[in-house]
């Protein structure tokens, strides 16, 4: 069947498809539709997270608690006989036994004991940045700040995007959830200079949160704003300077930032010791990543040049995280080879498939950790969770590496 083409300035019309009536679309309209689109969002997740509309997380059996701790089942029921740690409790219905987030993290602090943050050294931040939307940058934060927790850290996840996704994948409507001193707002604006007054607990234990939500857009203002007025300010050391105090209360911050530029993605940037750049093997993609070095290369230049600080600004690690891989893309085996000529040893050895699971789980306002029985698939969860799993495997050897590079700086 073929497709009719209108003249120039004309309408494409067919007896199928019925054109709705021109209309003006003022902003009270617009007003009217953001109403309309909140008040889907949040009978949505009142659908999802009933009866009280607030995430829980998962409970965990003794084979997951096992793998964690890298032990056996047999050796988590000898050691259970000891009362030292946590026993969890028997099911009524075949008599398995099941932990709770907290005391799963117990278990995995005791037993990875060397992997946790050495006395003395300071919690590292990881700033998840790309410049182009839908690369799956929050998903990768969330997973991150989450992977981190389950394996004993004490994580701050740092939401500075006012489209709010990650506060939302915590379980709260931006819009309507979060106020200004929850967010770091006030911190941008020069009211604030210490972000503990923004810091909340979560429904995930080990993870603590500075949301984000659309008023954070006044910070591109605020920013620039306090350079102007206060001569000498380094409008992007502000989030840097901010976190001092609560870099000794967590192993790792995890901020995600917005998908651009901005003044805030560059304060996230700066006060982060790594970097994780999630990029899809796509040429879309790939061509915005190679915008984002750019940039930053010569921001970076520029703002050495006007840094005290005679080595300039420099990050323990950078990971390039291939994410999204859609095996089924005819063009996706190209791309890959793309990316990985060009990034070379920044490059992740792990990709994160673009499945079914992690569609559905974000359409729910989740990731795959928060699954606690997936009707799907058991293979199509299992190669989701293993590649999340080595991703945060190969960042935290990265943290440990940074908090052994502490020490060297300290003797």
């Amino acid at each position: 069947m073929s497709v009719p083409v209108p003249p120039i300035g004309g309408n494409l019309v067919s007896s199928d498809v019925q054109v709705p009536p021109r209309q003006t679309i003022n902003m009270q309209k617009i007003a009217a539709l953001a109403t309309r689109a909140g008040s889907m969002v949040e009978q949505i997740r009142g659908m999802l997270l009933a009866p009280e509309a607030r995430k829980i997380p998962p409970t965990y059996s003794t084979a997951q608690l096992a793998s964690l701790c890298g032990v056996d089942k047999a050796h988590v029921a000898y050691r259970i006989t000891k009362e030292d740690l946590p026993a969890g409790r028997l099911t009524p219905s075949g008599g398995k036994r099941t932990f709770e987030l907290d005391e799963l993290r117990r278990w995995t602090r005791t037993y990875r004991a060397e992997k946790m943050r050495p006395a003395g050294r300071k919690a590292i931040t990881i700033a998840v940045g790309n410049f182009k939307g839908g690369v799956a940058k929050t998903t990768t934060a969330m997973v991150l700040a989450q992977g981190l927790s389950l394996r004993g850290h004490r994580v701050l996840a740092i939401d500075t995007d006012p489209q709010g996704s990650l506060t939302t994948l915590h379980g709260l409507l931006p819009e309507a959830e979060v106020t200004e001193d929850m967010t770091i707002g006030p911190l941008c604006d020069g009211s604030e200079n210490d972000i503990r007054y923004a810091i909340r607990s979560t429904y995930w234990d080990g993870i603590d949160l500075v949301a984000a939500a659309p008023f954070l857009f006044s910070a591109e203002f605020a920013l620039p704003a306090r350079q102007m007025q206060q001569p000498g300010a380094k409008f992007w050391d502000v989030l840097n300077e901010g976190l001092e105090t609560v870099r000794d209360l967590y192993d790792v911050i995890v901020i995600d930032t917005p998908p651009s530029l901005s003044y805030v993605t560059i304060n996230a940037l700066w006060a982060a010791n790594g970097i994780v750049v999630p990029v899809p093997p796509s040429g879309l993609d790939f061509a915005s990543s190679a915008q984002f070095w750019s940039l930053l290369a010569d921001l970076g230049g520029n703002l050495d040049g006007q840094s005290k600080d005679r080595e300039g600004k420099a990050f323990d690690f950078l990971h390039v995280l291939l994410s999204r891989v859609d095996a089924a893309d005819p063009a996706m085996p190209a791309v890959r080879q793309w990316i990985q000529a060009t990034y070379g040893e920044y490059t992740l050895p792990v990709e994160i498939p673009k499945t079914s699971v992690t569609s559905n789980k974000a359409a729910e306002f989740a990731t795959v950790y928060d699954v606690q029985k997936y009707e799907g698939a058991a293979k199509t969860y299992k190669r989701a969770v293993d590649a999340y799993d080595s991703f945060v495997e190969l960042v935290e050897q990265s943290v440990i590496g940074a908090w052994t590079a502490q020490g060297r700086a300290q003797q």
